[in-house]
Parts: C-alpha cells; sequence; structure tokens
C-alpha cells in the first residue's frame, strides 16, 4: 500500500477542547493545594509558639538509634520546646529588645494568716519584661534564673521561673528557713538572644572546630575534625566508634604521604563567628546578658516558724520542684534521702574497700580532685596523663579505695589529647564489673551545647543503654548522674557556645532520659544557682563539697544511723 492510500483516523473535534479544560482544571487544583499548603505554613511558623525550625542536618551525622529510641526522642524534644521568640528581620530594631533596666518584679501578697509568711507556705513573685522604650514586651521566650537568699545565714533555694506567653512571668519559690529572704531575678537573654542561639545551632553547628594532627616520621599535617563536617571541605576519614556507633570525622590529609591511620591526637580548633551588628548587641555583659532586674517595692519578705509544730521539709509541702536549699552553707535536701556532712574520717569510713568510677567532663574532675585531696593516704597513678583528660587513678592501699576518672570522647574542648586517652563512656561502663562497692559518677553536657540537641540526646542514651546492662549484672551498683550548672557569661564566645540557654534544654534532656531508672541525680544546677558564690561551670570549692556530700550521701545512706546508735 502507498502513502497515498493510507486512511487518516478521525479525530473527535470535542475532544481537544475537553483534553485541554481537563488539563487546565487539574493544573488550578494543583495550585490551589500548593499555596494552601504554603499558607497553612506559614500560619504555623508565625502563630504557633511551639513551631520548631528545621536543623541543617545535611552535614551533620547522627548516631543511629532504634524506632522506640526515635518516639522518645521526639517526645523529648517536644517537650521542651521554647516558646517563639521575635524573628531578627529588617524591621527589626534593638531598642525593640527585652530591657532588664526597664524591666521589674513584685512580690504578691499573701493571703490569708495576717498576711505573714511561713515556713512551709510558697512565695510568688510577678515579672514584667519590657522593652528599651519601657513599654510592656507581648510575647514571652526570655530566659530568666530566680532565686531567694539570705546571705547572712548563707542560706539559699532556686525558683521555678513559669513563662506566660506574653511578657510576664511568675517565679515560685518554697519558703525553708526562718527569718529574712531576699528575691533575686536576673535575665539570662532577651527572647530575641534566644533567636539567634536557635538559628546558630540550626545552621551552624560547626562554629566551634577541632583539630588533629596526623603525623607519619617527619611529615605531619594538621586537620580540621568534627561531628559536622561540610562535604564542601573534601572527603573525609571516618572514625566513628565501632561499639556505640558514635559519629566523628576528620578531612583526609592533602599530604600523599599520610592516612587516615596517622590520627595521632585531638585538639580544640578555633571559633567561627558569623553575626550581624544587631545581633552582637544582644549579648552584651551587663547590658542585657545576666543583668539583675530590680524589684517595685521591696524584694524581701520575713519568712516565720509556725508554733503548731515544726514543719518537714519535703518536697511534698510546696508545689515548686525544689531538690534542696542552702541553710548556714550546708545543702539539705528536700527528697527522701538525707544530705549527711563528710569530714576526712568519714569519707574514708564511707569509702573503705569501695571503687569510685567517674567519667565525663572538667566538672566531674573536679570530684576527683577534691576526694584525692580529702583523702590522705591516696597516691595518684598515671601523673604524666594531662592534667584535664587523664585517664587517672586514685589509690588507697592502706584503706582498699581507688577513684579512677576518664573524660568522655569528643566532641570535648580538651587541648592536644592524646587518641589512646579518649573513649567513649558507654564503653568504659561496659568493662565495670559492678557491685554494691562500687560507684558510677556520670557527668556529660557542656561539650554538646553548640551543637543540635540530637546529639546530646543520643550520646545520653547511648550511656544509659551501658548503665542500664551495668545495673542488669549488677543491681547494687550505685550510679549518680551530676546535671549541668549556671556559668559566668561574659564573653560572646561563652554566650553563643555555652549559653545557659543550651545549659537549660540540656538539663532538661538528662532529667527525662534517666528518669525511673535506679540511679541517683547530683543536682549541681540548684547547688549552683541557690548559692551565694557567682555561678562558674567549674563551681567554687564550698559548692563541690556540698555535692561531694550528696555524692557520698547516696553511697552510704546508713552512716547517720550508725553514727547516732
Amino acid at each position: 500500500m502507498n502513502n497515498q492510500s493510507r486512511s487518516t483516523p478521525k479525530v473527535n473535534s470535542l475532544f481537544l477542547p475537553r483534553r485541554g479544560f481537563l488539563l487546565l482544571l487539574l493544573t488550578v487544583c494543583v495550585m490551589l493545594y500548593i499555596l494552601s499548603w504554603m499558607n497553612n505554613l506559614q500560619f504555623q511558623k508565625t502563630a504557633n509558639p511551639a513551631f520548631i525550625p528545621q536543623e541543617h542536618q545535611s552535614f551533620c551525622a547522627f548516631r543511629p538509634i532504634s524506632s522506640k529510641e526515635s518516639l522518645e526522642e521526639e517526645k523529648i524534644l517536644k517537650s521542651i520546646t521554647w516558646p517563639k521568640t521575635p524573628s531578627i528581620t529588617s524591621n527589626y530594631t534593638f531598642e525593640n529588645s527585652s530591657n532588664p533596666l526597664c524591666s521589674n518584679f513584685t512580690i504578691l501578697p499573701k493571703v490569708g494568716e495576717g498576711g505573714q509568711w511561713y515556713i512551709g507556705d510558697q512565695l510568688e513573685v510577678s515579672i514584667i519584661i519590657k522593652d528599651y522604650y519601657c513599654y510592656p514586651k507581648t510575647s514571652g521566650g526570655d530566659v530568666l534564673l530566680a532565686s531567694l537568699k539570705n546571705r547572712d545565714l548563707q542560706a539559699g533555694v532556686s525558683g521555678q521561673v513559669v513563662d506566660h506567653l506574653n511578657g510576664s512571668y511568675t517565679a515560685v519559690f518554697p519558703l525553708v528557713w526562718e527569718g529574712q529572704a531576699e528575691v533575686e531575678v536576673t535575665l539570662v537573654h532577651p527572647s530575641e538572644a534566644v533567636t539567634v542561639l536557635q538559628r546558630l545551632n540550626s545552621e551552624e553547628p560547626d562554629r566551634i572546630n577541632y583539630r588533629s594532627i596526623f603525623r607519619s616520621g617527619s611529615v605531619s599535617e594538621k586537620i580540621e575534625c568534627n561531628v559536622c563536617l561540610r562535604p564542601s571541605k573534601g572527603p573525609v576519614c571516618d572514625f566513628t566508634d565501632v561499639r556505640t556507633g558514635e559519629p566523628w570525622f576528620c578531612l583526609k590529609p592533602k599530604n600523599t604521604k599520610l592516612n587516615c591511620t596517622h590520627r595521632i591526637n585531638h585538639d580544640l580548633g578555633v571559633f567561627e563567628l558569623n553575626l550581624q551588628k544587631e545581633e552582637k548587641r544582644l549579648f552584651q555583659d551587663k547590658i542585657n546578658m545576666k543583668t539583675p532586674i530590680l524589684a517595685v517595692g521591696s524584694s524581701s519578705i520575713t519568712v516565720y516558724q509556725r508554733k503548731t509544730g515544726p514543719v518537714m521539709l519535703r518536697s511534698n509541702n510546696v508545689k515548686t520542684a525544689a531538690s534542696g536549699f542552702y541553710y548556714k552553707g550546708v545543702w539539705k535536701s528536700l527528697g527522701i534521702t538525707e544530705v549527711q556532712q563528710f569530714d576526712t574520717a568519714a569519707i574514708i569510713q564511707c569509702l573503705k574497700g569501695k571503687v569510685v568510677h567517674m567519667y565525663g567532663d572538667s566538672t566531674i574532675r573536679q570530684f576527683f580532685d577534691y576526694l584525692n585531696k580529702a583523702l590522705p593516704n591516696t597516691k595518684i597513678i598515671n601523673r604524666q596523663n594531662l592534667a584535664r583528660c587523664g585517664p587517672f587513678k586514685a589509690e588507697d592501699r592502706k584503706n582498699n579505695i581507688l577513684v579512677t576518672y576518664r573524660c568522655h570522647g569528643p566532641p570535648i574542648r580538651f587541648l592536644n589529647v592524646p587518641i589512646q586517652d579518649l573513649c567513649y563512656i558507654a564503653n568504659e561502663l561496659d568493662s565495670v564489673s559492678g557491685g554494691a562497692s562500687t560507684v558510677v559518677l556520670i557527668g556529660v553536657w557542656i561539650h554538646f551545647t553548640s551543637f543540635p540537641l540530637k546529639i546530646y540526646i543520643r550520646r545520653l542514651m547511648s550511656i544509659r543503654s551501658a548503665v542500664r546492662r551495668l545495673l542488669a549484672r549488677a543491681p547494687d551498683t550505685i550510679v549518680v548522674i551530676k546535671t549541668g550548672t549556671p556559668q559566668e557569661l561574659r564573653t560572646l564566645f561563652d554566650a553563643l557556645t555555652m549559653s545557659e540557654w543550651f545549659s537549660l534544654k540540656h538539663d532538661k534532656v538528662l532529667r527525662a532520659l534517666f528518669k525511673g531508672m535506679n540511679v541517683h541525680l547530683v543536682d549541681a544546677w540548684e547547688m549552683v544557682l541557690a548559692h551565694q558564690l557567682p555561678h562558674k561551670i567549674h563551681p567554687e570549692p564550698p559548692i563541690i563539697k556540698n555535692m561531694i556530700n550528696v555524692l557520698l550521701s547516696y553511697t552510704c545512706p546508713k552512716m547517720h544511723s550508725e553514727n547516732n546508735l
């Protein structure tokens, strides 16, 4: 058949218009759906106070976890979501940010009982945050700390701050001693500064980087390392821990004579600052960072002892969640465990025949240093190791006491640590036999504050799993977890890497993950906040002494009753 004889199929003249109409209708529906989705997303961002920006996780490595742990992680993150804070946009001005000088607090009057305050009552304080025009703020999210103190009595207790999301806050305190009690309220960060801190941990988790030296013979090279390494920087050496799955990477050496096996140490690198001028103004010492807020009217009250009988100072007598308080410089528990006082003789008696393993950062090393000085017969083993990282052993052969310390694995901001001295706490716990004569103290927090919170959560999950394995094979083992502490914030570096806003969230994570386990807590956060001494990452000796008393009270709870027989 030739081409001319081929028949051309007939097309219905109505088909093309109908098809075009259907395609047009489908396109319109898709566009309307997309617009609706975008409007809903924008509404979430502007109207939902619990909106969480997506983390830039593309260049951060996270330890793999189970589906059950993933659900728990999601629940924890949701439970500690910070209130929505103001955006730092082109319309933002510094004068609209929170100003501690214009802000104030007021002690709310006592209702009933003639307006007098008694031990066992709960004190409430109203806090109003204002901007630099002295206008009240209309949103929440400011970082506030509150405490109640009597410096003459060396008494103090922390307060719980409630955010009402409208620029007003309430601080609540238990009244636990007789006499004067003065309220102290501090603006740690304005809410606008929290916006910046959130952005930094989301977009720039690598703002602190680390270094390792790779060496082979006379050839060496200093290489950048991190758990968050941007792919654009080049190929990497994978130093993920085989047993725990904890990730860590270094860039591959450029020198062809070096390879990944030639890494010899871990070191702190540099801090990369990426802030706008207006953002920097939000972190000014004595202006809007760790700055006191003053009272309208009196800042103190007088507390009386009820004549109807003594009040048992326990946490169920007050609505606040304080774990304890200071009186005459001594920490007293509001919980179940009574805190005893341990002098040198009592420390020896308590620890005789025991092994104390300490794992964590330099704030845990303070406990090791204290016990080493307090025990007169101890001898340091491995003295040649780095003063910060260890590993250390202090042995008292006369009384059969052994105290050990090891720092945790990276990320850790220690200088020039040999890689053989780095360890992961979970691995170390798996080598502990445990038992009634074994005490384990763990403290991990400050070196994780500049990273996405998931990295910290998963590190603690790994440690928690190892604690469970330890307690399963040796249920009598005494396990104690130490929280983080408030600290000095004097520099921009301090604020952007170790802010108390970071530490507050880490504190909540730690408590949530170990809740319900057969472990004890040294509430270092409250013990520093309630004390009259300045806040420091490494608390002063009087505070450490009280923390040691708490640790030893968990270790030897029967000593007090035995001494009174």
